[in-house]
């Protein structure tokens, strides 16, 4: 066989287990032992491994923690080999270790290939390595979920193109539904909102505020304040600069320069460095000059009017108000103002809004419609050809006359999609509800499994099921736990065959107490406590010759040395023998 298997498992401290390593078989083990012995610790124990919830009363009463390390084999270049590479993880000769720890105080660890991961990588892993079945898994088949699941991964891409379509543009329509519903039921919120910023823009535009404006004005209205201070600076600057005409006699800074220019000026042919001097004090009196006309042109401009300081703080009253309300400048009232327009034309906007999602939605219901056709004509042909093929397993599973179909229907719902002249509910999957029927026997009309199924019936129906998703979908390794439960006599042997047939394409292990079934086993493991009530490293035990023809005996009689047992478990150790 190719492909993954799962080798062995060290289990230590997990309910009545110690100490104990169980070596599985590449094709069929079977798990056997009295009635508590710890079996499903075995599965428990796989189910940690895959990333299962860490329960910490799982925890061996007197441990700290409880450990459960596994060894896969696993081929180069595969999924499960690519995927924990990613997470860092390092291969052991071929083989992946895999280990999980729980403490008694509810914590949990985990580690792959040595390397410390989360939880969810083992889940991750699980998917691709390992189904496993057991009473709960039964029940999750009956849900109606489960079984339109099974339909589609029985389909393939049958299913699997169209439903990823489907898939988005249902995301795409709850998108759009749900941005049409808030404009629709926030309409009164948004027409205010409107009727607001309508408001405020149009007192700014009333206003006609210029970017700095504000500053402009603060300026103007601090030199208009102090206008008669000012010139007054200014005349007095200059008469100390020319002169004063009042004062001819007066001594001023310009006559003063001028003087000391001309006395420099008769010498400085002589010396370099006083024809330098000279030439700076030119240039003073220059600046002198220059300074002194503008004194007397900013005197002579001051306006000292006092209705333009009215006019001015008027304005900046105006301004104040638009930045007490919408900014703490003009520039920031000005960028509320923009911003502003720009969500008010969204707000009015809304009714072209509606009309844009509206026609979308309807759109979009329409394509989901006929993707909706689409995936429901996949669904029936699967359905057709996947009951065919269980109710032939069924036959091999001692069950000849039944009958397995489905039910593939869709519920009116006027807010639904319109598929065939109908309006039906619609769903993230579609708007099929699948449902698995069976007939037991010829006459007996179709029924839920749920209904039409007893427990060794139910059990039979999911080994048929997983059979046929072997030959369609294989997974490398299938772990049944009391999948065999309520059955007995002709058709428990003819699970057991149907295991061993599975087998050989995958590793199957199987927790069971029906020695038909265990006799098909390539390896029988035997759980047994010690006189203390725990499961040691001696306690999981591989059964070959006189060992498990005592087993087998144990299992059909109780009583290990009857000699009719003897020879029933020898018997069945033949046949299955004959059947490989």
């Amino acid at each position: 066989m190719v492909g993954d298997v799962l080798e062995e498992m060290r289990i230590r401290s997990l309910g009545v287990i110690d100490d104990a390593v169980v070596e599985l078989s590449p094709g069929f083990t079977a798990v056997t032992g009295e009635t508590g012995a710890g079996k499903t610790m075995v599965v428990t124990s796989l189910g940690l491994l895959l990333g299962g919830r860490a329960d910490p009363a799982l925890v061996r009463i007197g441990a700290k923690s409880a450990v459960v390390e596994g060894r896969i084999a696993l081929p180069a270049g595969g999924t499960a080999v690519v995927r924990a590479e990613e997470a860092g993880a390092e291969l052991d000769d071929g083989a992946l270790l895999v280990s999980r720890t729980v403490s008694a105080e509810g914590r949990s660890r985990a580690h792959l290939g040595g390397r410390s991961v989360p939880v969810g990588v083992l889940a991750e892993l699980a998917d691709e390595l390992v189904a496993v079945h057991g009473q709960t898994d039964q029940q999750g088949l009956l849900k109606l979920s489960r079984q339109r699941q099974a339909l589609d991964r029985y389909a393939g891409d049958a299913v699997a193109g169209p439903l990823d379509k489907y898939v988005g543009a249902y995301r795409r329509l709850r998108a759009v539904s749900a941005e049409l519903d808030e404009i629709t039921t926030r309409a009164r919120e948004r027409a205010q909102e409107a009727d607001l910023l309508r408001f405020g823009l149009d007192e700014i535009a009333a206003v006609e505020p210029r970017a700095g404006e504000d500053a402009e004005l603060a300026a103007e209205a601090e030199r208009l304040g102090h206008a008669e201070a000012l010139a007054s600076a200014a005349t007095a600057a200059h008469a100390a600069l020319a002169g004063n005409p009042e004062d001819p006699e007066g001594i001023d800074a310009t006559t003063l320069v001028a003087g000391a220019h001309r006395a420099l000026e008769a010498v400085r042919s002589h010396d370099a460095a006083l024809a330098a001097l000279s030439g700076r004090i030119g240039e003073i009196g220059i600046l002198l000059g220059d300074v002194a006309g503008e004194l007397v042109g900013y005197a002579d401009d001051l306006d000292a009017d006092p209705l333009r300081l009215a006019a001015v703080e008027e304005r900046r009253a105006a301004l104040t108000q638009l930045t007490r309300k919408y900014g703490e400048d003009i520039g920031a009232v000005l960028e509320w103002a923009e911003k502003s327009a720009a969500r008010l034309t969204e707000l009015d906007g809304d009714d072209e809004r509606i009309g844009e999602l509206t026609a979308e939605r309807d759109a979009l219901r329409t394509e989901l419609g006929a993707l909706a056709r689409t995936l429901t004509d996949a669904r029936t042909e699967a359905a057709e050809r996947f009951a065919a093929a269980v109710t032939a397993e069924l036959a091999s599973l001692a069950m000849p006359h039944a009958r397995v179909s489905f039910d593939i229907r869709q519920t009116d719902d006027p807010e639904g999609v319109e598929l065939g002249g109908r309006t039906v509910a619609y769903g993230p999957a579609g708007v099929d509800e699948v449902e698995l029927l069976l007939a037991p026997h010829p006459g007996a009309p179709p029924r839920p499994i749920a209904k039409g199924a007893s427990g060794g019936e139910l059990s039979r129906v999911m080994l048929a099921v997983e059979v046929v998703f072997a030959g369609t979908d294989p997974v490398p390794t299938y772990l049944f736990d009391e999948v065999d439960a309520g059955v007995g006599g002709k058709a428990a042997v003819e699970i057991g065959r149907r295991l061993a047939k599975l087998a050989r394409t995958a590793q199957v292990v199987v927790v069971t107490h029906l020695p038909q079934v265990a006799a098909f086993a390539d390896r029988q493991l035997l759980v047994e406590k010690t006189d203390d009530g725990s499961v040691t490293r001696s306690g999981v035990k591989i059964l070959e010759g006189e060992d498990r023809v005592r087993e087998l005996s144990r299992m059909l009689a109780g009583q290990e040395d009857s000699e009719t047992a003897r020879a029933h478990a020898e018997e069945l150790l033949a046949t299955a023998r004959g059947d490989g």
